[in-house]
């Protein structure tokens, strides 16, 4: 154990010395202010009861196991203050999230750094403790002296995560925003990784998170999560922050969601809507969740019979947001009926001036919007399709069901 190293479990209890070396009292929390400095601990709160100081890190000369010294003895009541992130208060035995490994882990203790700064020690966080190690130091706190702690826990393996790695679970969203807490680490992440973790939290804390997230990332973990806890979530958001979410979600999917609603929750989303993507999400609702119609999504590539590989590939191009989920392209015929299906890799290795309609596969396979859900993942199955289109009495194109869904499907079944 380095020199320059100190626990939270060590820190909290130290004796503060005065310029004489008389003792202030004993050290009973020390607090960040992530606004002005993200791991420099800016204040030290010392004595008991009611009569607490407060200690500015440019105030201490010294830190050590053997005490806080100070260089300047002027100290002021301690107030509480919501842009302060108290570590003993705020910390110690709360959840957070690991945003590195991808995983809400409950802190045992922290590490810090001591470093040297214009001829005074500052306190930095180094680390968050979750493991065995950081349980024995609280098991033998004030039982063995600190320097017996450190060298008996040598033989448990340390368990920390780095600072940077850690994102706060905080419910209130207005203290997030005091205590600068950003959900950009966790928008940054899978959706699959970051709805394993929604699902750990509590209401509340996935409230808060989604209510601060970017619309698109809360989108796209929102479809990774539980048919019950998008539900949930949704409810508990105001109905402009829940539309803005549904909005980024396919329109399938956010049919299936609201339909999971109360009929007033799901209203209230809807009229907060854009007319667009609205009008696509009623028209899904109106069939049962059994069947093809249910079940398919209405976003998809579709070109005209007579066209070439060119004119599909200008298509894909401005469908830039499908390309991630899109294995096929559609032909239409003038009356919007359905023409035929072309794989995606035909037309990426056809020539440019190739007509589409001979590079359809046959036989052509679809199925009615009110087609049974059984009767879907029976075609699927039979013929290992990726795409299926969906029409509707006149055979004009109604959307898409894709081997995604199916899976969807099975996954809840």
């Amino acid at each position: 154990m380095a020199d320059n190293l100190l626990y939270l479990t060590e820190l909290i209890g130290l004796r503060v010395y005065d310029l004489k070396k008389r003792t202030i009292g004993r050290l009973r929390d020390a607090a960040l202010v992530p606004l002005i400095h993200p791991s420099r601990i800016d204040r030290f709160l010392v004595g008991g009861g009611w009569a607490w100081l407060s200690i500015r890190h440019d105030q201490v000369e010294s830190i050590s196991l053997d005490g806080i010294q100070l260089r300047d003895e002027r100290l002021t009541p301690y107030h509480s203050d919501e842009y302060l992130l108290r570590l003993s208060r705020d910390l110690l035995d709360q959840q957070i999230i690991d945003v590195h490994g991808r995983k809400v882990v409950r802190v045992t203790d922290v590490t810090f750094e001591i470093r040297r700064a214009d001829d005074h020690d500052e306190l930095h966080v180094l680390e968050v403790d979750v493991g065995v190690r950081s349980m024995f130091r609280r098991l033998v706190q004030g039982v063995l002296p600190p320097r017996w702690v450190r060298k008996l826990q040598e033989r448990i393996p340390p368990n920390s995560i780095p600072w940077e790695f850690c994102n706060i679970v905080e419910s209130d969203p207005q203290r997030r925003l005091r205590l600068n807490i950003s959900t950009r680490a966790l928008e940054e992440m899978h959706p699959a990784d970051l709805a394993d973790i929604v699902e750990e939290l509590s209401p509340e804390d996935r409230e808060a998170i989604f209510e601060q997230m970017d619309s698109e990332a809360a989108a796209e973990a929102l479809s990774e999560v539980d048919r019950d806890i998008q539900a949930s979530i949704l409810e508990s958001l105001d109905s402009e922050k829940a539309a803005d979410i549904v909005e980024e979600m396919s329109p399938d999917e956010a049919a299936d969601v609201l339909a999971e609603l109360e009929e007033e929750t799901s209203e209230e989303i809807l009229r907060e809507m854009e007319t667009e993507p609205k009008a696509e999400v009623r028209e899904l609702l109106e069939f049962k969740e059994d069947t093809a119609g249910g079940l398919m999504n209405t976003e998809y590539v579709a070109v005209p019979a007579s066209a070439t590989v060119s004119d599909a590939l200008a298509a894909l191009r401005g469908n830039e947001e499908l390309l991630e989920s899109l294995n096929a392209i559609l032909l239409v015929d003038e009356d919007e009926r359905l023409a035929g299906v072309v794989p995606l890799a035909r037309v990426l290795i056809a020539a440019p001036g190739a007509p589409l309609h001979e590079l359809v596969t046959e036989p052509l396979i679809k199925v009615s919007v009110e087609e049974s859900q059984d009767r879907v993942i029976e075609l699927f199955d039979k013929y290992n399709l990726l795409t299926l289109p969906v029409v509707d009495e006149n055979n004009r194109l109604a959307g898409v069901i894709t081997a995604d869904d199916i899976i969807s499907v099975l996954r809840q079944s």
